[in-house]
């Protein structure tokens, strides 16, 4: 029985299209729910939508319409990209579902019997881009002098009944959590700033609203309805179940991974592990905050006219492609920046020239020379073993740097092996051999097979459309392409042996040209 595996993105909000950005963690958290897959694990999936909140309401009270046909309408364009990413969630999750406002009602119920609810009123800073309450010493002044939130967006002075969080009775054990648990938050960069903002002393959260509906009932008071994060944060309950004791939430919770963006953090690491343990629940095991992803190294605004569609970009480079240059180009946790000349160069350089190429040589080489056939072959030498090795390597630095989420350093690594069997290419010279020894020259491609085979299987979780496509054109079934198909020292012999015969290879990863829009 494989160990289970939840992992979750943030749930998007859905008052504009989705944007790179979105793109960019759907990707990421689809590369570590494919690679812990391919390590066996029994892997549950969530994404989706957070629908509520006066964000929501205001922008459908501009456009004439109610807040549901907005939410209906919005997140079905993010429900959109993730399956044209090749998203393999589980549950696109919404908060206007059923059983998702029947989840966070009971996870309110569990916090107001634990006493760590009460009714009071609220006087504060709000900010309704944000959906988050600010204390006056966090403002910043704005270009015109006026009071702004620390992400420079506009608040506004709120009077009204609220239902209170006691989250200063938490101060003590969130700080415990970060002490014992340094895994809990990463980069340790996120970790150090939550420190230093609980260190500094927690107030109670207003945690309701009267001022409009939009939102989850609150149990009991009927007239309020739940801050947005109250509700958004239950998702991920939610989408097990909860709060039934059901077989999902015995087997998948606590979360592996909350795979978020750094400007939310707070939310997750304060909040949610502070409404958790009033709950009763245990907390997630990890809360990972990336960084941004910056269009030519400024970050993307409706000013600026820099916002890019992420299914453009798929549709002008491939999905594959850009799931490649995402994961490779950025330190994953760290800002990185994009431009299509950068998608372009990277996916040509590494997915075309050198890994595309060297198997598309590999397997011509087969068709043309050897009719298709695979042989067993006992002639091997030095240069064979050193090569076998270096792959071998490499790929396991690319599995252990998945693990620790250093998808970059993992990739770099499995070019090193890509660049070891073009090395090893050039020094064979199958062509030549073909001439003078045509046994040796069998041997040298079915070495290369081997290693073809074992980066395709490695990069799965990366382009996982292109590297099926290369197994299959190899004969690769579908059950051996997984880590444990790597440590199996008898399917060359056993796919030879039955007579499989290659037909004519297709290319998997052609060339990408810059197109003439982006090429001025």
């Amino acid at each position: 029985m494989s160990e289970p595996f939840y992992i979750t993105t943030a749930i998007s909000y859905p008052n504009g299209r989705p944007h790179i950005g979105h793109a960019y963690e759907a990707i990421a958290a689809d590369v570590i729910a494919r690679f812990q897959r391919l390590r066996g694990r029994e892997v549950r999936f969530q994404t989706g939508t957070d629908e509520h909140g006066l964000k929501m309401l205001r922008k459908a009270e501009e456009q004439g319409r109610s807040a549901r046909e907005l939410a209906d309408e919005m997140s079905s364009y993010f429900k959109e990209m993730c399956d044209g990413l090749n998203i393999s969630y589980d549950r696109f999750i919404r908060t206007v579902d059923d059983d998702h406002h029947l989840a966070s009602q009971a996870l309110w119920q569990a916090m107001e019997a634990n006493g760590d609810l009460y009714l009071d009123r609220y006087e504060g800073w709000y900010s309704v881009r944000d959906e988050a309450f600010y204390d006056e010493s966090e403002l910043v002044e704005g270009e015109g002098g006026e009071k702004m939130s620390p992400q420079s967006t506009q608040v506004e002075w709120t009077v009204e009944e609220s239902w209170f969080f006691r989250l200063s009775n938490y101060q003590d054990k969130l700080l415990a959590l970060f002490e014992q648990n340094p895994d809990f938050l990463k980069p340790d960069s996120r970790r150090n700033e939550m420190i230093a903002f609980v260190s500094g002393g927690l107030r109670d959260l207003s945690v309701s609203r009267t001022s409009f509906d939009w939102g989850v009932k609150v149990p009991g008071s009927e007239n309020h309805v739940m801050y947005v994060w109250v509700d958004a944060l239950t998702n991920y309950l939610t989408g097990l179940g909860y709060p039934d004791e059901t077989e999902m939430m015995a087997k998948f919770w606590p979360a592996d991974i909350h795979l978020i963006g750094k400007d939310i953090v707070r939310f997750h690491s304060i909040y949610w592990p502070a409404f958790l343990m009033s709950a009763g629940l245990p907390v997630p095991k990890q809360v990972f905050g990336h960084g941004f992803l910056l269009n030519r190294g400024e970050k993307e605004s409706k000013s600026l006219g820099n916002v890019t569609d992420p299914m453009a970009l798929a549709g002008k480079f491939g999905v594959d492609p850009l799931r490649y240059f995402l994961m490779r180009e950025v330190a994953f946790g760290q800002d990185g920046s994009y431009s299509p000349e950068a998608i372009v160069t990277r996916a040509n350089a590494e997915l075309a020239n050198s890994f595309g190429n060297l198997a598309q040589r590999t397997l011509s080489m087969i068709f043309k020379n050897m009719d298709g056939a695979l042989k067993v072959s006992s002639d091997a030498d030095e240069a064979d073993y050193v090569l076998l090795s270096t792959v071998r390597e490499n790929i396991a630095a690319l599995i252990a740097s998945f693990e620790k989420l250093a998808f970059s350093e993992g990739l770099e690594a499995w070019m090193r092996a890509v660049f070891a069997c073009n090395q090893y290419v050039d020094e064979q010279a199958p062509w030549a051999l073909r001439k003078t020894s045509p046994e040796r020259m069998e041997a040298v491609l079915m070495i290369l097979f081997r290693c073809v085979r074992d980066l395709a299987i490695a990069v799965r979780s990366v382009v996982p459309e292109s590297a099926d496509r290369m197994l299959d054109q190899m004969g690769i079934e579908p059950g051996g392409r997984d880590f444990a198909a790597l440590e199996d020292s008898t399917w060359f012999n056993k796919l030879a042996e039955s007579n499989f015969v290659l037909a004519k290879p297709e290319g998997i990863f052609p060339r990408l040209d810059m197109p003439e829009s982006d090429a001025d």
